[in-house]
């Protein structure tokens, strides 16, 4: 903290520690105006301490503001600069928010030797010994049994944020596809239901002629080239 002068107010004070600052720390930083403007008002924190605002024209700042804070013991003592520092007004230009790479990351992102690990909490995985035997098709008996499985298999929120992504998918029944396919999926003969407890409502297309070919699909997907429009003649 530094001690002030007499004689002057507070607020001439806090431009004065305003100024000193930007020319000890802003450096070769542009300024379309004052580098310490107008002053744009004062905020009591408490009865020791105040912050003094002031506006300033540093390029690329668009509202931000000089912020000082002053700390008096009592009306008699000298008031002392406690910080001098450059802060966001209401309507200033600020860096968006931010976002753990976790929720950033996307499947587009990933190259061949990327790797993206997974948290030891992540919600969307359970120990292999908390998994069902209708997921994983085991007896009861071996899930228990050391060794066999694997460390960790979907929990029932990783199943249901799965669900969610291929249901409102491209291979879902609200696509283009589905809305004017003859059938759905569930009865085409190219339908491979997959395993586990999804196996009623979805699976993989295994037709080579279908858009969805080699894809996870919903059992109410459909496209042109379902098992039964058969060419009459």
């Amino acid at each position: 903290m530094t001690s002030t002068g007499k004689g002057l107010c507070e607020i001439d004070i806090a431009r004065e520690a305003a100024l000193l600052e930007v020319e000890s720390s802003v450096g070769n930083l542009r300024f379309d105006g004052e580098k310490v403007g107008a002053y744009l008002g004062v905020d009591n924190e408490s009865h020791e301490y105040e912050t003094h605002y002031f506006a300033t024209s540093l390029t690329g700042y668009s509202d931000w503001r000089w912020a000082v804070t002053i700390a008096r013991i009592d009306s008699e003592s000298e008031p002392t600069i406690c910080d001098v520092v450059l802060l966001p007004g209401p309507d200033a230009l600020l860096p968006p928010k931010w976002i753990p790479y976790t929720e950033r990351v996307r499947p587009e992102d990933l190259t061949p030797g990327t790797l993206v690990p997974t948290n030891a909490d992540d919600e969307r995985v359970v120990p292999g010994y908390a998994a069902l035997p209708s997921d994983e098709e085991l007896d009861p008996a071996q899930l228990w049994e050391l060794g066999l499985g694997r460390v960790r298999v979907l929990s029932p929120i990783g199943r249901d944020l799965a669900s969610d992504r291929w249901i409102n998918g491209e291979y879902g029944p609200d696509s283009e596809f589905a809305k004017s396919a003859p059938k759905a999926c569930a009865s085409c003969a190219f339908f491979l239901p997959i395993a586990g407890s999804l196996r009623s409502a979805f699976g993989v297309c295994a037709n080579g002629t279908s858009p969805a070919d080699g894809h996870v699909v919903a059992v109410n997907y459909g496209c042109g080239a379902h098992s039964e429009a058969l060419v009459l003649g």
